[in-house]
């Protein structure tokens, strides 16, 4: 290989018939894709046939770290994930922290992409070049944890990193992630579900060769800056965490509440990350390499908390929470709190645990529970329709009672594990108003009326909403880091959350543009690297020199990948949408008054759509596919473009 930082090879194994070989792409494959997303959507596009079933046998479920993966420089411990989506019908990508990719870079290889469908349960062992395909009927139905310990306990290897589907992905929950070391999700779009629909509990890996490294004072130079830098440059995530922004997201009225229609939840103080750190807090966890240590760790059992007025559990003395399973992030604490109008954060960690050990979203858990709640309220699904369970915001018994429900497929809980936007067309009547979702996949717990140009993300991510491969426009209204950062290819001003002009999308252009290349590389999004030093790491690891504006290419070729491949699948313009209801003004609080309008938000749309260099109907043009160097590579592919 020309290449640095990769091993050139491409492991496949089908599930059906056993086999397994290697592909070893060009040098120009890595150095354009990188690996992640942007490779992930390219072998979707030439190897999944159009129309196919995101839960047959010909979907492709695909593990791709990138070319830092391997490499010891922090935040690289992190690994994609992607298939066609069952929840969606889109692409899926999603990252996941942890070890695992780190550990299967490891094993000498660049990416996994699993065919087929196994005739019974299995699991994969991947130890440096071997590759074994071994029986999972003992694993089948089993917690996440108690998998993870069975493995390496078979193995005689307690340094195995195990990456599963969970009790969901079994049940082929369409909002059931992959989940490794017992923890860290892939965590959107129902990729759970498809490893579950190939009969393929777990994938264990365990590697001991480091890839190649062409200059390596280039890696550990940056890894040094990190090191001096980062417990000023990303405080916050040194603190506390993402649970430290509950309470001034809730002064602001951009904590969803009650399925995201009312401005302030009154409770935030019962469910903030300064209670958290109070009570249940008993450490920090991190990924590999990392100093920052960001990952809660929480643990309960049969404990008082006298000085936190605010821990009023009804559930104090009943629930037991276990570390191994970590602690609550920001989106679950929103999504199983706030959005189901439910302030008693000992069920709130529990039912956060139960996602780790079944193996669920808890975005879209929470959205599609506060979602029935609210239909609850307003009379349209009644006892008879499903079967007795009628949940009410607000009540914390009946949101743990869903997430049972939902992760082993009970009673209504089938038609939960289908998503709210297919439960609405279950419903029919006027449940639809209710949904607050783009492309079937639920809305992250931020909120649009507080970020303009978020809120835009939503609509135009390939995969639905998502928060990750988007702009949070609060982090760029004021002079600071972000638009620092921006500043390396492009200066702005500060531009106000509620600001969708034309320049503000040319921000948003670079901003989403940067989020794709990480997401492709991969490095975790909390590291606060410039692109300058990515672009240095990656010259360290190739021994090919990167530019800032090589790396927005990378992440401009990610997501038109993305599209190409959703636009073959039948998605249009109109998918790019956003929920009416988060579009609306609120009456009362610091937004009121504030919305977004449909002439506002086509109007920044397509002003993006121009930048992608796609025409008025969101196709990429046949000019841009040959400036991003992307012609070649799609080559005797199908897919759709102007």
């Amino acid at each position: 290989m020309a290449v640095g930082g990769v091993w050139g090879k491409l492991l496949h194994v089908d599930l059906t018939d056993g086999r397994q070989w290697i592909e070893e792409p060009s040098d120009e494959i890595y150095l354009k894709l990188l690996g992640g997303r942007a490779m992930a959507a390219w072998l979707l596009l030439r190897d999944l046939p159009v129309g196919a079933d995101p839960l047959g046998p010909e979907n492709l479920l695909i593990f791709a770290p990138g070319i830092l993966q391997g490499s010891n420089l922090p935040g690289a411990g992190r690994h994609g994930v992607a298939a066609k989506s069952p929840l969606t019908g889109a692409i899926a990508s999603s990252e996941a922290g942890g070890w695992w990719g780190h550990e299967f870079k490891r094993t000498g290889h660049d990416a996994l992409i699993v065919h087929g469908k196994s005739d019974k349960p299995v699991y994969l062992w991947i130890k440096d070049g071997e590759v074994e395909i071994r029986d999972a009927a003992h694993l089948w139905g089993k917690d996440t944890a108690d998998v993870e310990w069975a493995i390496q306990g078979e193995l005689d290897d307690k340094r195995i990193r195990v990456s599963q589907c969970g009790i969901a992905g079994e049940n082929l929950v369409l909002y059931a992630n992959v989940i490794n070391d017992i923890n860290r999700a892939a965590g959107r779009g129902g990729l759970g579900a498809v490893m579950g629909s190939k009969n393929l509990r777990a994938v264990a890996v365990r590697g001991n060769q480091n890839p190649p490294v062409a200059t390596r004072k280039r890696v550990t130079g940056v890894s040094k800056w990190l090191g001096d830098n980062y417990k000023t440059k990303a405080a916050s995530f040194v603190a506390i965490g993402t649970p430290g922004g509950v309470n001034n997201l809730a002064a602001a009225s951009a904590l969803p509440t009650h399925n995201f229609q009312d401005p302030f939840f009154p409770q935030h103080q019962s469910i903030s990350g300064q209670l958290m750190q109070e009570t249940i807090l008993i450490g920090r966890d991190t990924c590999q390499a990392c100093p920052i240590s960001c990952k809660q760790v929480v643990e309960h059992e049969d404990q008082t908390y006298p000085d936190s007025p605010y821990m009023r559990s009804d559930f104090l003395h009943k629930l037991k929470l276990s570390k191994e399973y970590g602690g609550p992030e920001y989106e679950s604490i929103a999504a199983l709190g706030s959005a189901c109008g439910v302030d008693d954060f000992i069920a709130i960690a529990k039912a956060n645990e139960q996602t780790a050990r079944y193996g669920l979203d808890s975005i879209s858990l929470g959205m599609t529970i506060a979602f029935v709640m609210e239909c609850v309220g307003r009379g349209l699904l009644t006892a008879e329709q499903t079967g007795g369970f009628l949940p009410r915001f607000g009540s914390a018994a009946d949101m743990m009672e869903a997430v049972e429900m939902i992760a082993h497929g009970e009673g209504f809980g089938a038609q939960m594990g289908q998503g709210s936007k297919r439960l609405a067309a279950w419903i029919g009547g006027d449940a639809a108003d209710s949904l607050v979702e783009v492309k079937g996949q639920e809305l992250p717990m931020h909120e649009p009326r507080a970020k303009h140009a978020l809120g835009v993300g939503y609509a135009v991510a390939p995969v639905g909403a998502d928060h990750m491969m988007n702009m949070h426009d609060t982090g760029f209204a004021q002079p600071g880091e972000g638009l620092e950062r921006v500043a390396e290819i492009k200066r702005f001003p500060p531009m106000a959350f509620n600001d969708l002009s034309h320049q503000k999308m040319d921000l948003f252009y670079h901003e989403v543009n940067r989020k794709h290349m990480l997401d492709s590389a991969i490095i975790c999004h909390f590291l606060p690297y410039y692109p300058s030093h990515v672009a240095e790491v990656l010259g360290g690891l190739t021994g090919h020199d990167y530019t800032p504006q090589d790396l927005l290419d990378v992440g401009e070729r990610a997501q038109t990948l993305c599209r190409l491949f959703n636009l073959r699948e039948g998605f249009t313009e109109e998918d790019d949408r956003m929920p009416r209801r988060v579009m609306k003004a609120f009456k009362e609080g610091p937004l009121a008054g504030v919305e977004i309008t449909q002439e506002m938000f086509l109007n920044a749309r397509n002003h993006w759509y121009g930048l992608m260099g796609w025409t008025e109907a969101g196709v990429p043009t046949a000019e841009r596919l040959q400036s991003l160097e992307l012609t070649e590579i799609l080559d005797g592919m199908e897919f759709v473009a102007a």
